[in-house]
């Protein structure tokens, strides 16, 4: 829908145009027009505008005044502004045309609909010229003839239209054209004027919305001329050292005007420049002498001239021309100065300096100096006197007072003396309250004046500097003055020794110092600052001071900020003379951060960051905690040793029981001097290393008898038998002796049978090659502890040539004897042997034979438990009703298969020169 009324408001839009319009001598003609036609306003003012419609057009289009709309740049103007005189006329006022913008265009409606532009005007803004001012005109000297005018004035506001200026003049009867300005709109220049006729001068300026003139100015011209400067300066020596002449030429001629002249000059290198009196240059001239210059000095001149009577302008200043005095004698005496080095008490050297005499002191090139030194307190010799050529002399001289006189000499003579008294000792009255202050870029110093007269005063100063060596200056200051500036080159930031010392007629006082800067600055870096020591709560801090290349000003306090990793900064300040400071109430076992900044009167800078951790026990914690932690073990310890001690014989039992002495054994008594029937030297020795006897034990119980045959028994009933007839001859081994009562087996004792005793259990044993704890054997025997007697000693299986390398047994054999020699057979001695070799497997029955191995734990002498006891073979022989238990100790053989092996002990060991009861 909204697309159909566009086209319809397209085709009436255009139907307008054309109806609106009239063709006519190919001219188009508008429906309406503004009056006024482009106005010029003032910013400010009032304007009223007009638009006519034309009657021809009202009719044809229905167009009337009240359908007029005003536009500002496209900007409808609000309808309280419009004005509807008649049904062709529409009139817009604007009370202020500053808001007012081009273009104006008048507008209409076509039946409500469309909007039209009827007509439009362009509206200039501007302001009216105001009236010229500070008119003014000067006759340029361009020559000797030719002299052209020039005058200005303040054009005024901007009026921002075009706007046009005129200079007019005239003589009072002539008129002369008008001069337009070219290039700007507040000068204008004529070409030529004439002198002595006065001439009439002003400016008139005009635009779109007016005109305006200046004052008239009445003049003649010559009062107005700046006329060429002088020209061909030249500059010459004069007869004294203290005068040069100066000649020139003039460019205006005498009866034209007449002339004043100004000279102005100064000394090469500066900048101020002198002038020579008014009064004195004020006449016409060509030339004129300057007095009062200093000798041997080079000068700058320049001179300009005017009108005499002072009526018109100075002329430019001329060109520059330079001269030079002539030398004269030096004006003053060299300033003297010394070092003296009393490391002697019998003799000084003395460092005499002068300084190089300036340039208008010196009056000229100096030569050479004369130093004359004289004693002034006897014994009086002649004076030494030096020429030299340089500033500066040492000289060795005694402890006495003595006067030093310097002398400069030039071209033309010499300078007044300098005199520098050297006492034996500075015991004048010194300055009081020497203070500096910075002023105006300078350092000044000032100071106390002693009560004493004082001749003058020497201010001494030098640069501080770790980096150089502190190089010395000084100035002499009259004795009336208590205060001066230095006059030598002082930097900033940088630290100065100034020291003052009075000199008087007949001594000097002592040199006062003070410490000063030209200007102070923030510190070059901030002071590195270290732990001394860190105990629980408390650290010692220590730094190093800056040193004065680094400090830029004076130190006036330190601060130390610390803190913890996630605590807050603490700060302490710090007296800056300090270079250690204690940090207290700090927590313990913990790290911590600090830094320090030093503060001049200008700012602070801070240094690195150091880190640090607190000790986590306090001095003296640690002893505290160990010693009574020492003391306590040792008591426990002492304790243990006292329990120990009281209980020794409990805890050797337990851990080392008694072990008998076989060396003080009785069996000495009735073992044979020469072993019977052992030969250890043959290839088939028992014990072939002499180290180890394996011992088997076989307990055969009486209850089992019926499970053997009688073959297998009848070696048991021959012991039996022989029981009754051996007891009592059993050794003394193991607390019994030959003939000795029945004691009870050790195996037995140890496991706790008390039921058992010696009849039920028959015990052997084998007492080996080796000695006891490295003694030498000297006899060999076998014997038994049990109630039977022993056996003859059997012969080895080779004696009976029995079975091969696979079966053979090593024969076990028992010997009692009783004390008594082999060959006394009165006395009833038994001696039992038996052979046992197994043949077949039969007679191995009832027998159970353990082999030993060489690394058992516990000692033969104890019983084997009673779990070893359960864990042997069910196999069990018995050897008799009575329930005894016959033990066999057998020499290493080869041991019977598990199925075989009847019920026994388990093996015990004899270690290599050991001895075990059993």
């Amino acid at each position: 829908m909204f697309s159909g009324w566009n086209w319809v408001a397209r085709c009436l839009y255009l139907f307008w145009n054309i109806c609106s319009l009239g063709v006519s001598g190919g001219l188009v003609q508008s429906c309406g027009h503004i009056i006024p036609e482009s106005p010029v306003l003032a910013l400010g003012s009032n304007f009223t505008a007009l638009c006519i419609l034309n009657e021809s057009c009202l009719d044809f289009g229905n167009i009337y005044a009240n359908q007029i709309i005003w536009k500002i740049k496209n900007k409808v103007v609000p309808r309280e502004q419009y004005r509807e005189i008649n049904r062709t006329v529409s009139s817009v006022t604007f009370n202020d045309t500053s808001s007012l913008a081009t273009p104006l265009t008048c507008n209409v409606l076509a039946d409500g609909q469309i909007e039209q532009n009827i007509y439009g005007i362009t509206v200039t803004l501007g302001l009216p010229p105001e009236k010229p001012t500070n008119l003014s005109c000067i006759v340029h000297q361009l020559s000797k003839l030719t002299y052209p005018m020039t005058c200005t004035w303040n054009p005024g506001r901007h009026t921002f239209l075009d706007t046009h200026f005129k200079l007019k003049y005239r003589w009072p009867r002539e008129n002369f054209p008008d001069c337009i300005p070219k290039d700007a709109n507040n000068s204008c220049t004529i070409s030529d004027v004439q002198f002595f006729v006065n001439l009439e001068v002003w400016v008139e300026v005009a635009n779109a919305l007016g005109k305006n003139e200046s004052d008239r100015l009445v003049f003649d011209p010559i009062e107005i001329v700046k006329p060429l400067s002088p020209h061909n300066l030249s500059v010459n020596s004069g007869i004294l050292p203290t005068v040069l002449k100066l000649s020139w030429e003039n460019r205006i001629s005498t009866a034209v005007m007449k002339l004043k002249f100004n000279i102005r000059y100064r000394i090469v290198n500066e900048t101020n420049w002198m002038q020579v009196p008014s009064e004195d240059t004020a006449s016409p001239r060509t030339s004129f002498s300057v007095q009062g210059l200093r000798p041997y000095t080079e000068y700058v001149f320049s001179i300009r001239c005017m009108k005499e009577d002072g009526v018109g302008y100075w002329s430019d200043w001329s060109e520059e021309k330079t001269g030079v005095t002539t030398e004269d004698k030096p004006s003053k005496g060299p300033s003297i100065w010394r070092i003296i080095d009393a490391s002697s008490p019998a003799s000084w050297t003395v460092h005499l300096m002068w300084k190089a005499l300036e340039p208008f002191e010196a009056n000229g090139v100096i030569l050479r100096y004369e130093v004359t030194v004289r004693a002034k307190s006897p014994p009086f010799h002649p004076p030494w006197k030096y020429n030299v050529n340089t500033t500066s002399l040492i000289l060795k001289l005694l402890n006495r007072t003595y006067e030093v006189t310097v002398i400069a000499h030039n071209r033309v003579g010499a300078s007044p003396p300098s005199v520098l008294l050297i006492p034996t000792s500075n015991s004048k009255a010194p300055v009081k309250n020497i203070r500096t202050l910075p002023k105006d870029g300078k350092l000044w110093v000032g100071w106390t004046a002693p009560n004493s007269n004082v001749l003058k005063y020497v201010i001494e100063w030098c640069l501080l500097s770790n980096s150089s060596d502190c190089i010395m200056e000084w100035q002499n200051e009259p004795g009336n003055i208590q205060g001066t500036y230095l006059k030598g080159d002082i930097k900033p930031f940088k630290c100065y020794l100034i020291t003052v010392y009075p000199l008087y007629a007949d001594g000097q006082g002592s040199g006062q110092s003070v410490k000063a800067y030209l200007q102070q600055d923030r510190p070059s870096k901030g002071p590195t600052v270290q732990t001394k020591k860190v105990g629980k709560a408390e650290a010692v801090l220590t730094w190093n001071r800056l040193t004065v290349d680094e400090q830029n000003g004076f130190i006036r306090s330190y601060t130390i900020f610390y803190k913890t990793i996630d605590g807050n900064e603490t700060a302490v300040s710090v007296d800056p003379s300090k270079t250690e400071y204690t940090l207290s109430s700090l927590t313990s076992d913990t790290l911590y951060t600090v830094r320090m900044m030093a503060y001049t009167d200008e700012g602070g800078r801070s240094g690195p960051d150091f880190t640090f951790t607190t000790q986590k026990f306090g001095r003296g914690e640690i002893e505290a905690i160990v010693v009574p932690v020492c003391l306590a073990f040792l008591l426990i310890v002492l304790l243990g040793v006292l329990f120990c001690f009281n209980k020794r014989d409990l805890i050797k039992k337990h851990i080392w029981p008694n072990v008998p002495d076989p060396s003080k054994s009785n069996i000495a008594q009735w073992s044979p001097q020469v072993p019977a029937k052992h030969n250890f030297n043959s290839k088939d020795q028992m014990y072939p290393e002499g180290s180890f006897t394996d011992v088997s034990v076989v307990e055969i119980e009486a209850d089992d008898k019926k499970s053997f045959s009688e073959q297998d028994l009848k070696p048991f009933d021959l012991l039996k038998k022989e029981k009754s007839t051996s007891e009592g001859h059993s050794s003394g081994i193991g607390g019994s002796s030959c003939m000795s009562s029945p004691r009870q087996s050790v195996s037995d004792s140890d496991e706790g049978e008390t039921t058992q005793n010696t009849s039920s259990t028959v015990q052997y044993s084998t007492v080996v090659l080796n000695g006891y704890r490295d003694q030498t054997p000297v006899q060999v025997f076998s014997r038994s502890e049990s109630t039977q007697p022993l056996l003859d000693s059997e012969e080895r299986s080779e004696d009976h040539g029995g079975g091969s390398d696979s079966t053979t047994q090593r024969q076990q054999y028992f010997k009692q004897n009783c004390g008594q020699d082999e060959n006394n057979t009165d006395r009833p001695c038994f001696e039992i042997a038996k052979q046992i070799i197994p043949a077949n497997e039969e007679d191995l029955a009832g027998f159970a034979q353990l082999q030993i191995s060489g690394q058992s734990s516990e000692p033969l002498g104890l019983g084997l438990e009673k779990s070893t006891q359960e864990a042997a073979l069910s196999d069990v022989l018995q050897t008799s009703t009575e329930g005894q238990t016959v033990r066999y100790e057998t020499v290493e053989g080869n041991p019977p298969s598990v199925d075989e092996m009847p019920k026994s002990y388990l093996p015990q060991t004899v270690r290599q020169g050991g001895y075990m009861p059993q």
